[in-house]
């Protein structure tokens, strides 16, 4: 396939940008009722329905006793992988270590001259659960998803991080995702997926306790499930989609610039992949790129969906405007294929994360180089921001009132109290200067 090269401003490249601007997940109604009843029957049934819908969609021999995994399945995966994936994994795992540690959060506390000591405490969450998606049966093990996931949540110092992931059909799991979880130090890793274990996850079961905080990746029955239960426990965010945005000039290599724009579209054919570019021959040569290498990729039918459906090669007048309509479309991936990008990087407002420059494809985002890849999709990077240390912690205020600053401000706040209607909480401030008064 090849794609249209659009002239921005054109009624049909503002017909364009608004499809992606307006793009949102989407759900039926049915769904979300299957998905309610779903956690309705975990909370009612516990590990029964666990096994109940494993068998049914996952492992037909599944059983309770296999719902955690065992220390010694832990132990023979780490024999089965190849010896250089584990010094691979703990490349990645010290690279997003090293980037999350720079986001710890500690207590603080702010002592006055009057006695008043004002402050706030930083505690983890008792409870972190983690999904991770299966991965085709298992047979493409979402390794970097469990790095993701888990790291922050270890370094924020959750004394109990729990994974789920669906199981393969013969009930086991992907020994390279196992020897990953012993790599980092999960403990309590179980074989449940989709809505149930989300469920399992919120509510408790004889074998998987209750977290505090739901975060991972999932299909549209994970989404609408950590939808259904936000309040009942936290999570980190309703994701849709995958989608990328480069801004390219002149020096940008096309063939790049579609390989980048591929490495999104492959994921979802509702993914979007958009390239704005003041250079017509870039777009042109790009849009040739894309429909060579698409030919050749394995998930050539979903990345050519996607490209129909929310893919766009768009000329722009300038860089600014560019940067103006990555702004208003707020991309999940944005990449600055420019020869000076840190002249643009001031200007960009919206989007999960930012590349800066012709080394710097997306992919090295979602694998190894230390910042988080869950992030804000769907133009919710306009107010949300990728996981972090922050997605596993609670912050806690802490007032001490001296009976000097009681005395210097009760009157401010029995005024404020009394106009807002509550004298029970007037009466708290005076009851208490009345007495101070007394003493004196």
């Amino acid at each position: 396939m090849t794609m249209e090269v659009l002239t921005y401003p054109t009624a049909a490249a503002e017909k364009r940008i608004q499809e992606i601007v307006s793009r949102r997940l989407s759900y039926s109604e049915t769904a979300e009722r299957e998905v309610a009843e779903i956690l309705a029957a975990v909370q009612r049934e516990g590990d029964g329905a666990l096994v109940r819908y494993t068998r049914a969609y996952d492992a037909p021999e599944f059983t309770r006793e296999r719902i955690r995994v065992s220390a010694a399945e832990m132990a023979e995966a780490r024999e089965v992988v190849d010896p250089e994936f584990i010094p691979l994994i703990q490349r990645a795992r010290d690279n997003i270590t090293r980037f999350h540690e720079a986001q710890r959060r500690y207590s603080w506390f702010r002592p006055e001259e009057d006695g008043t000591v004002l402050g706030q405490v930083v505690r983890p969450v008792a409870g972190a659960g983690l999904y991770i998606p299966g991965g085709r049966r298992g047979e493409t093990p979402l390794i970097s998803s469990l790095l993701m996931n888990t790291i922050p949540a270890m370094v924020a110092g959750v004394p109990r991080v729990q994974v789920v992931t669906p199981p393969c059909t013969d009930g086991s799991l992907n020994p390279y995702l196992l020897a990953a979880a012993g790599l980092l130090g999960i403990r309590d890793l179980f074989k449940v997926g989709s809505a149930w274990a989300i469920a399992a996850l919120a509510f408790g079961t004889e074998t998987i306790p209750a977290v505090d905080v739901i975060v991972g990746p999932g299909n549209i029955y994970v989404t609408l499930a950590k939808k259904l239960v936000a309040g009942q426990v936290g999570i980190d965010m309703i994701a849709g989609p995958s989608e990328i945005l480069v801004i390219a000039d002149s020096s940008a290599d096309p063939r790049h610039v579609a390989a980048d724009l591929l490495s999104q579209a492959e994921h979802d054919a509702m993914a979007s992949a958009v390239l704005l570019t003041p250079d017509p021959a870039l777009a042109r040569a790009t849009s040739v790129a894309l429909a060579k290498q698409v030919a050749r990729l394995p998930r050539r039918q979903i990345a050519e969906e996607a490209l129909a459906g929310f893919g766009a090669v768009i000329v722009a007048p300038d860089l600014e405007t560019a940067v103006a309509l990555a702004n208003r479309i707020a991309p999940e991936h944005l990449e600055l294929l420019v020869s000076q990008p840190y002249e643009l990087l001031g200007k960009i407002q919206n989007a999960g994360a930012v590349f800066l420059g012709h080394h710097s494809p997306e992919a090295v985002g979602d694998y190894f180089a230390g910042p988080n890849h869950v992030l804000p999709t769907a133009g919710t990077a306009r107010f949300s921001s990728a996981l972090s240390v922050d997605h596993f912690i609670k912050k806690t205020s802490v007032i001490a009132y001296s009976e000097n600053a009681l005395r210097r401000d009760g009157q401010d706040i029995i005024r404020l109290a009394e106009l807002e209607g509550l004298e029970a909480h007037a009466s708290s401030v005076r009851i208490r200067l009345e007495r101070t008064r007394r003493e004196s």
